[in-house]
């Protein structure tokens, strides 16, 4: 019983992302279409991280919100993540050595 109950929750969550690779192959979108379809991945890393940022530290949320601020200015700047990473981290503390 416990197979079946895994199979099917496979099929449940693979099918619906295996189904528009498989039928939108050859689907040809509209140029704005595509170019909206692009800001999708950003959108949802920053909706993923945002609400983290804000809640790092609940007693001083400025400090999430300067780090994120901070890395997304260097971002800008570089396109080297792990100096964006380790730039944020310092940053971070500092911000939390100095408030």
């Amino acid at each position: 019983m416990i197979w079946l109950v895994i199979l099917g929750m496979t099929a449940v969550t693979y099918l619906p992302r295996a189904l528009p690779f498989l039928a939108g192959d050859g689907l040809k979108l509209p140029a704005w279409l595509r170019r909206w379809f692009r800001y999708f991945p950003y959108a949802a890393l920053g909706a993923l991280i945002f609400p983290s940022i804000l809640s790092a530290d609940p007693h001083k949320p400025w400090i999430g919100a300067g780090a994120g601020l901070f890395a997304a200015l260097l971002s800008l700047a570089t396109g080297n993540l792990t100096v964006i990473v380790a730039a944020t981290i310092g940053f971070t503390l500092l911000l939390q050595r100095m408030l």
